[in-house]
């Protein structure tokens, strides 16, 4: 590997470890609002301040020219995908601690090697595939199928949220790999957060005024359906930090896979584990039941070993295809 690579490589790490690290902090203060205000007042503030950086950002890497793209349902559709995928896992974030409702998130990876098969005609190999099952093992005993309603702290539904999360998260990035998506980091993040914004605006517009939420006892739906209110003035600059926040998760993220390939980057996301167990141990004063334990351990050591193992096949192809050339 030339040093530009080996350079490229490390920034892309970097960044990623950049954008890894303000997703804790927004999955964090998140959490702390969801106890006043609904989800889709959240997302609204947070996008609406979020897309202001990302434009400015826009600028430095070449005008209002970038945001013009060949494949706009491409980037409808991959908006609607990433919507769902953070509502669902937002609302788990109001009734989980954040270890588990992250955890259960990093099913994703697992999902995007299942689903490469039908969706990319990829083929994987039984070691691979076998990881795959450790990993999903380890979401079911998260699920503590074996427990009654009356034993477990919150709704199975609830427990099923981060899930459809990384479903959802992973048939996005299935869709962008086959796709192909030939736009700048910041115009990316533009498209999403518009789609925020639409998504927020809608929710306003039919449940705004709090009438779905009259009786609902799930804490999920309440956090959805709560009426809209006028932030404390500390909520306020709370809220412009997660717009902010949210400006660098989406330019780190797609800068950091467009700077380097999938498999040396997205080992690396799995550092937002120990984050979520930090930040839910010093703030909230929550730590991960023996379950729990064992699922981010076997779903932390499947998801590695997919990548590492991808990692390792991608080497062996290009070796073959240099050899092939003399």
């Amino acid at each position: 590997m030339s040093e530009t690579r080996q350079n490229i490589a490390g920034l892309a790490i970097a960044v990623v470890l950049v954008g890894v690290f303000c997703i804790s902090i927004n999955d964090l203060l998140i959490k702390q609002l969801s106890g006043g205000y609904p989800l889709h007042q959240i997302v609204f503030a947070r996008s609406s301040i979020g897309i202001l950086f990302t434009l400015l950002i826009v600028q430095y890497e070449g005008g209002w020219s970038i945001l013009h793209t060949a494949n706009p349902l491409l980037h409808t559709v991959r908006g609607v995908l990433i919507v769902i995928a953070n509502m669902t896992f937002f609302l788990a974030l109001a009734v989980l601690p954040l270890a588990d409702a992250t955890a259960l998130f990093f099913a994703a990876p697992l999902f995007i090697t299942l689903l490469s098969i039908p969706v990319l005609g990829e083929r994987v190999g039984p070691l691979r595939l076998g990881a795959v099952a450790v990993g999903f093992s380890g979401v079911i005993i998260m699920q503590r199928p074996w427990a009654d309603a009356g034993t477990l702290d919150v709704n199975r539904w609830v427990l099923m949220l981060p899930v459809v999360a990384a479903l959802t998260y992973a048939l996005n990035q299935l869709l962008t790999r086959k796709l192909g998506v030939n736009s700048k980091a910041s115009a990316m993040a533009v498209y999403i957060q518009a789609t925020f914004i639409l998504v927020s605006v809608a929710f306003y517009l039919v449940a705004g005024d709090g009438r779905y939420a009259q009786g609902a006892a799930n804490p999920s739906l309440v956090f959805l359906l709560r009426a809209w209110v006028w932030p404390a003035d500390a909520d306020l600059w709370v809220l412009v930090g997660l717009g902010f926040n949210s400006a660098i998760i989406g330019y780190c993220l797609s800068q950091a896979y467009r700077l380097a390939d999938a498999a040396t980057v997205a080992p690396f996301e799995y550092v937002g584990l120990p984050l979520a167990v930090f930040w839910g141990f010093v703030v909230f004063g929550d730590l991960p039941v023996v379950e729990v334990w064992v699922g981010i351990a076997l779903i932390l050591a499947s998801g590695l070993f997919v990548f590492l193992r991808e990692r390792q096949k991608a080497r062996i192809v290009a070796r073959t295809k240099i050899k092939a050339r003399y």
